[in-house]
């Protein structure tokens, strides 16, 4: 079902309908997709194993360890109508790919609910991921994972992004990408301004409400507890802006590092919300060199609502 994807090398021997020169020269100087077919090219759309080459072309790197980004579902050997790229390709965000004619998903997190895309304790016959696979086939859907090396590229396509959207690159430390030195400001200042540029996540936040902030390090998505605690322990760090957490490690040592009187904070945005400005930035880099389809950005939505909102996400 997960198929481990070909090396870099053997994708470019097996690129389908355009002599590889043609292909890279096309996709890396930008030409379009009829410029390709007066040069001889067979085909006018590039097929998902062909579009995959070219990210790999553009991101210097040993692509033959062993690593997540791989093709997760669907045949590589499928001509591309469309590319849309997201955070995770949830049942919500394939349907409406589906429905605005993306046949070539790129997520960068999991399509089936673990890391290497094979859940544990659950059946194959398991009704949610039955139907899940089920839609995909029956849209010839083809997903690729993009997680670690947009990680790896330089700079971090994830972090390079949600600095971006926070708008706080000028107060980024140029030694630690994950370090801000921003305007002195409070723990609920502070986390009203990320919940308004993040387009109001739920927020859950350890600390004094009027604890003046001002050094921040941001690890989006769930990085793990031994980094959230290297973080939290420094002591120019007032607060922590975290994706997801353990909620008895992470959490547990924040509440506990507050109880003994430290001037430390957490801020939990949440996986998605942490990530997602990333993959929208990814989303703009590949049309900077992918031609003759159309790449769109489709946002996962937060499923989450609490009793103080007015209605469940939708």
């Amino acid at each position: 079902m997960c198929a481990r994807a070909p090396t870099r090398a053997g994708q470019l021997r097996r690129l389908n309908g355009f002599a590889v020169a043609i292909a890279l020269t096309t996709f890396a100087n930008g030409l379009s997709a009829e410029t390709a077919n007066a040069a001889g090219a067979q085909s006018s759309k590039p097929t998902a194993r062909e579009v995959i080459a070219a990210i790999q072309h553009e991101i210097p790197g040993n692509w033959d360890t062993p690593t997540v980004d791989t093709f997760k579902a669907g045949n590589p050997d499928t001509v591309v109508t469309g590319i849309a790229v997201t955070m995770m390709a949830t049942m919500d965000v394939l349907q409406r790919a589906a429905a605005q004619g993306d046949n070539l998903i790129i997520t960068h997190e999991p399509v089936f609910f673990d890391h290497m895309d094979t859940p544990q304790g659950i059946d194959e016959s398991d009704a949610v991921w039955r139907e899940k696979r089920e839609f995909i086939a029956r849209h010839e859907l083809v997903i690729w994972r993009f997680h670690d090396h947009w990680h790896q590229r330089k700079p971090d396509g994830i972090q390079s992004g949600m600095t971006r959207v926070l708008g706080w690159a000028k107060y980024q430390d140029p030694q630690n990408p994950h370090l801000f030195k921003l305007p002195p400001t409070t723990l609920r200042e502070l986390a009203e301004e990320v919940s308004r540029k993040l387009q109001r996540p739920i927020l859950r936040i350890v600390g004094d409400p009027g604890m003046p902030v001002s050094v921040v390090v941001m690890s989006p998505g769930a990085a793990g507890f031994a980094r959230h605690a290297a973080a939290l322990e420094a002591k120019e760090v007032d607060v922590l802006l975290a994706g997801e957490a353990h909620e008895w490690e992470t959490v547990e040592y924040a509440a506990d590092a507050v109880s003994q009187g430290r001037k430390k904070a957490l801020i939990l945005i949440g996986h998605v919300p942490s990530e997602q400005a990333g993959m929208e930035d990814c989303a703009q880099w590949l049309k900077t060199f992918i031609k003759g389809v159309p790449v769109e950005f489709v946002a996962t939505l937060q499923p989450f609502w609490t009793t103080t909102d007015y209605s469940p996400p939708h």
